[in-house]
C-alpha cells in the first residue's frame, strides 16, 4: 500500500476485518434447573473463536452451560422489522 496515507490504509484494513466477522449471540445458565438465558453477543470470524470470545467476555459468572449461536441462524418468531430483537 505504498503511497497511501496510514489512516486510509488502517481504515481499509479495519473494514475488511469487520466484514469477515459474524455476530454470535451468547446463551448460558448457572444450574440445571435454571432456564438458559441470553447473556450477550460477540463478534468473531468463525465458530471456534466465537466460543473463545464468549467465554473470555462472560466468564465472570460460574456458568454450568454456555453456547453461542450465529445471529444469522436465529429464526425470529416476531417480525424483526416491527420490533428489533437484538440491540446491535
Amino acid at each position: 500500500m505504498a503511497g497511501i496515507k496510514p489512516f486510509v490504509a488502517n481504515n481499509f484494513l479495519k473494514q475488511n476485518i469487520m466484514a469477515s466477522q459474524r455476530i454470535y449471540e451468547v446463551f448460558a445458565r448457572k444450574a440445571h434447573e435454571e432456564p438458559i438465558m441470553h447473556v450477550g453477543s460477540v463478534n468473531a470470524p468463525n465458530d471456534e473463536l466465537a466460543k473463545v470470545y464468549a467465554w473470555t467476555a462472560y466468564d465472570e459468572e460460574k456458568w454450568l452451560e454456555m453456547c453461542v449461536v450465529r445471529r444469522s441462524e436465529i429464526i425470529p418468531v416476531l417480525n424483526p422489522e416491527d420490533k428489533p430483537i437484538w440491540g446491535n
